[in-house]
């Protein structure tokens, strides 16, 4: 198998070590974009500095792109003279204006890499609870907060592309996983209004907090999103009509009424695994470039 990379991040090397355990060593053939001579060379991957010094690039078998988001639309574009399948971290783009490419990925393999859909605890709840028509939702408040500092030990968090406008940073785009996986739980919203804030202590530039909120036909859907949470929280509220279901993400378990009904010992980390699987055995996956293309617009607008 011949992968190519673009970009070679922390977010990268979770997507390289979930491929080399799924594609035996021997098997794995990875190629990474770099940006320059200088950037610093990998064990089993080689580096290449233009696409054209890949030897039989059309027989890549699928792209990771997980350069900053503010460089997506420049990648993607670079990828459309090939016909390789394309596997693109999350969020698709800072701006919505990466619509006009979106008919020339029509036909294309595409995946927008949102791993809290195959987070077992959320699996859980589609399957068990919102499969069944009689479980009638009145409420879904979800909630993630975190602490930006803590994310990168050891880097100046304020010179992060997290904190950086420009490059495609903010809370809203780093957890557009939220929106993501409410979309994928209960489909399009009928309205929706938002809110984009920062004015914590942090003192970036980028938004540090966002909050929405999503009309539904039966019921209406609260998110509020922080990077200033000292102790992480990151949750999943679903009133019904005669129950309440708590999903504590971080923690992979459910409760129904204070009660606890699922529990996983797998991490969000375990997710990258999974989703890799997933879309190397789909050949139309879910989260494709249109449907991400409508989360956006859903973050963005």
């Amino acid at each position: 198998m011949k992968v190519l990379i673009i970009g070679l991040g922390s977010i990268a090397k979770k997507h390289i070590s979930a491929l080399q355990s799924l594609v035996p060593e021997n098997e794995l053939e990875i190629y990474a974009l770099r940006s320059s001579k200088a950037s610093q060379s990998y064990q089993n991957i080689i580096n290449v500095y233009t696409l054209e010094e890949i030897p039989g690039i059309q027989f890549i078998d699928f792209c990771i792109i997980s350069s900053p988001t503010s460089k997506h639309e420049e990648h993607i574009t670079a990828c459309l003279k090939y016909d390789f399948p394309l596997f693109i971290e999350k969020p698709l783009s800072h701006y919505q204006g990466i619509s006009k490419i979106a008919d020339q990925l029509k036909d294309r393999k595409t995946y927008i890499a949102c791993n809290l859909r195959f987070l077992e605890c959320i699996n859980f709840v589609k399957q068990a609870y919102l499969s069944d028509p009689k479980n009638r939702v009145n409420e879904v408040n979800v909630y993630c907060g975190s602490h930006l500092p803590d994310w990168r030990p050891g880097q100046d968090y304020k010179k992060n592309y997290s904190s950086i406008p420009e490059l495609g940073g903010g809370v809203h785009l780093d957890l557009i996983h939220e929106l993501d996986y409410v979309y994928w739980l209960f489909g399009e919203p009928k309205k929706t209004m938002n809110f984009h804030s920062k004015k914590s202590s942090l003192g970036i530039e980028a938004v540090d907090a966002a909050y929405y909120f999503w009309e539904y036909t039966e019921f209406n859907t609260q998110i509020s999103l922080n990077y200033f949470r000292k102790d992480p929280k990151r949750t999943l509220e679903i009133v019904f009509a005669d129950k309440t279901l708590l999903v504590d993400l971080l923690k992979n378990t459910v409760y129904q009424d204070g009660n606890k009904v699922y529990e996983s010992k797998n991490t969000i980390l375990d997710t990258y695994t999974t989703q890799l699987k997933y879309f190397l055995e789909n050949q139309k996956p879910f989260n494709d470039f249109q449907e991400a293309l409508k989360v956006l617009t859903l973050c963005l607008k």
